[in-house]
């Protein structure tokens, strides 16, 4: 079993975030936003992380809140059973989290997106 993230595991097509922003659905768990859209396919679901410069103006804050929401959903995604779903997380808290919580937030919008099919 491969532990990473595979490329084609993250969204990158404009028209696929445009889709996903249109008719997705969301949950929130402080500190993260989860806008998904279900997809009928291979059952790969896919991920983009997003963290406001607006709150957090050095690079290195946005980069290290992004590489831990990659990392807790790399390895919680086996929570999505069976579910093929473009995903969009979206880091709204106004302080910088710690691992911990954030895999906390992540394995819950994961189960919420899980059991919403």
């Amino acid at each position: 079993m491969s532990f990473t993230l595979p490329r084609g595991r993250i969204i990158r097509s404009k028209r696929d975030i445009e889709a996903l922003l249109e008719k997705g659905e969301s949950f929130f768990k402080y500190p993260i936003k989860a806008t998904y859209l279900l997809r009928e396919d291979d059952g790969v679901s896919r991920m983009m992380v997003s963290v406001p410069k607006r709150l957090f103006h050095d690079a290195v804050d946005r980069n290290l809140l992004k590489r831990r929401i990659r990392e807790a959903f790399r390895t919680n995604s086996g929570l999505l059973n069976r579910v093929s779903a473009d995903i969009m997380f979206v880091y709204v808290g106004k302080e910088t989290a710690d691992y911990e919580r954030i895999e906390n937030s992540v394995k819950a919008l994961l189960a919420a997106i899980d059991s919403s099919r």
